[in-house]
């Protein structure tokens, strides 16, 4: 038997897309798995740092086309001048990723820019610029642990996990930078996000020899190296507020590909009539570091700790039931995905949907390369479609939303805007902040509703030009409505200026296909993740250990 993906109206509800998990199409593990495959080379060219840990390096990936520079700048930042906020205006470090190997005049002119970030500018020469502040105490544990000839508590890495988290990592043509489309077509940019995934795995060798580099200027000789397997659970944290959020509504093509792909590879998993002896014992293993994974994520947040508290439940749970269930005939996964949407949360559910496509590498990894967006047809609008069919369109993504009442302040308490100081999305309360007339069009199903009642007034068969020239403020919702025909996953089914909207489900649901773990909300707007925790560094990195870093090993450290 055939087994179908998930419908649209299952998968693309805000609660279960805040609950999804890397896998196999995340695009870091797609970057890694690249650039071992095709045996890439890596060399610090420069590293000009002095003893207080200022200065410049020059990090390089060459891989069999062409060559990437990531160029960083690393700065004597007072604390009181230290914030995760994007208003800041200095940072611990900052980055570029440059298109090839930097002359020193472009080091020079990246030197009196990228430390600004955006108050500079940079040019089609970069593909990425960044920031990156220090995890402050474990920092400072790190390099007095070292100096003092001794490794760091593996305790105090595990529950933070970083040594600097980035607070932004701009790239797609942003202040100067490359635009997308002049990399689309390279194939190692082809997936989405590659170049900013290169930039944070060689930020994070920069992040590892810089303060390698400290703890030497403070200890001298007596100075510890630190133990590989420790370095490896440190990966770059990142912290991510509502800037990201509207990403996932404006590029209904581009998530629906990723949804698409995820569920194409689930469904194909799941319709497997047999499961080979080999792939039952990878894939139990997995679930048992994956449980080693669960038991090391911690969050602050009440929220995310009542998740977390039913994700180990549901860990058990599973762990319990494969123990007594044989997962070798009769279609296992697919019975087992059956079993879990009965008895597990949808956090646990989209762990394990995440899980069962390991051990398939041939039925899922070919899947990345219908991950970008490359639907030409994206702002056209089909004059000649008929009314008829348009409402039919509207009917079957919104009909959950053509009945509410979108003038109660419960389903329409939020406006999102622009702030005027920062360009940056910003989420309001539309009954107690003057924001109404700067609102962002970014409520789709109140728009698609809104369309669908206006268009009561037309004869079915008529054109939907006909509509349109009377009522172009519609034109959105109908290009949207006309989209879903070659983008199923491409509308949340969720108000998204409803007083109970949690925005952290629409950054989690980007953040997944990044690939990054341990999320921590600090609100519902903001919150910090990890990114390359247990990844091979770039010297290490090898066709053995691309893929599955994401699961930490079990058993005691060794170097």
């Amino acid at each position: 038997m055939t087994v179908q993906r998930r419908e649209p109206a299952t998968v693309m509800r805000l609660k279960r897309l805040g609950s999804l998990h890397q896998c196999r199409l995340s695009f870091m593990r797609i970057l890694t798995r690249r650039m071992a495959r095709e045996q890439w080379k890596f060399e610090r060219l420069d590293f000009a740092i002095n003893k207080e840990g200022c200065g410049h390096a020059v990090y390089t990936a060459q891989g069999p086309d062409r060559t990437y520079s990531l160029i960083a700048f690393a700065h004597n930042l007072p604390e009181r001048s230290r914030s995760d906020r994007v208003i800041a205006e200095a940072w611990d470090c900052t980055f570029a990723l440059f298109d090839g190997v930097p002359t020193n005049d472009d080091i020079e002119r990246l030197a009196a820019n990228v430390p600004l970030q955006e108050a500079g500018r940079i040019s089609e020469s970069e593909l990425t610029l960044s920031r990156a502040n220090k995890s402050v105490r474990l920092w400072k544990h790190v390099i007095e642990a070292l100096s003092q000839g001794r490794q760091p508590d593996v305790e105090q890495i595990e529950s933070v996990g970083y040594l600097m988290r980035t607070t932004a990592v701009y790239g797609s043509g942003k202040f100067g930078a490359k635009d997308r489309e002049m990399i689309a077509n390279r194939a190692e940019t082809q997936a989405p996000f590659q170049a900013e995934m290169l930039t944070v795995f060689l930020i994070r060798s920069f992040v590892l020899d810089l303060a390698q580099h400290c703890a030497n200027a403070l200890g001298g000789e007596h100075t510890a190296e630190l133990c590989p397997a420790i370095a490896r659970k440190l990966g770059i944290g990142n912290s991510t507020g509502l800037g990201m959020a509207p990403f996932i509504v404006n590029h209904p093509v581009l998530f629906n590909n990723w949804l698409m792909a995820r569920e194409e590879a689930i469904a194909r998993v799941r319709s497997l009539p047999n499961a080979t002896h080999t792939d039952t014992e990878f894939f139990l293993t997995l679930l048992e570091r994956t449980a080693l994974l669960v038991s090391n994520w911690h969050s602050k947040h009440p929220l995310q700790q009542q998740k977390l508290s039913r994700l180990k439940a549901d860990m058990e749970a599973l762990q319990l039931f494969t123990l007594k269930e044989s997962l070798r005939e009769n279609q296992p996964w697919h019975r087992l995905l059956n079993w879990s949407e009965q008895s597990l949360t949808e956090e646990g559910q989209e762990l394990l949907a995440s899980l069962i496509l390991e051990p398939y590498p041939d039925l899922v990894d070919g899947l990345e390369h219908c991950m970008a967006d490359s639907y030409s047809g994206s702002f056209r609008i089909d004059g000649s479609m008929l009314i008829g069919q348009v409402r039919k369109l509207l009917q079957r993504d919104f009909e959950w939303a053509l009945s509410l009442d979108w003038s109660a302040p419960e389903c329409c308490a939020r406006a999102w805007y622009v702030s005027e100081e920062k360009q940056e999305p910003r989420l309001g309360e539309r009954f107690e902040e003057a924001i109404a007339e700067y609102e962002q069009p970014l409520a789709p199903a109140r728009d698609a509703s809104n369309a669908y009642k206006a268009l009561a007034a037309y004869h079915q068969d008529q054109p939907i030009s006909d509509f349109l020239l009377a009522h172009p403020q519609h034109r959105k919702s109908i290009r949207r409505a006309q989209l879903t025909e070659h983008a199923p996953y491409g509308e949340i089914r969720d108000n998204t200026i409803s007083s109970t909207l949690m925005p952290i489900d629409m950054l989690r649901a980007k953040l997944s296909f990044f690939g990054a773990t341990n999320f921590d909300p600090r609100s519902d707007r903001w919150l910090r993740i990890c990114m390359y925790t247990g990844a091979p560094y770039p010297q290490e990195l090898s066709t053995s250990n691309a893929d599955h870093w994401v699961y930490p090993e079990l058993g005691s450290i060794a170097s």
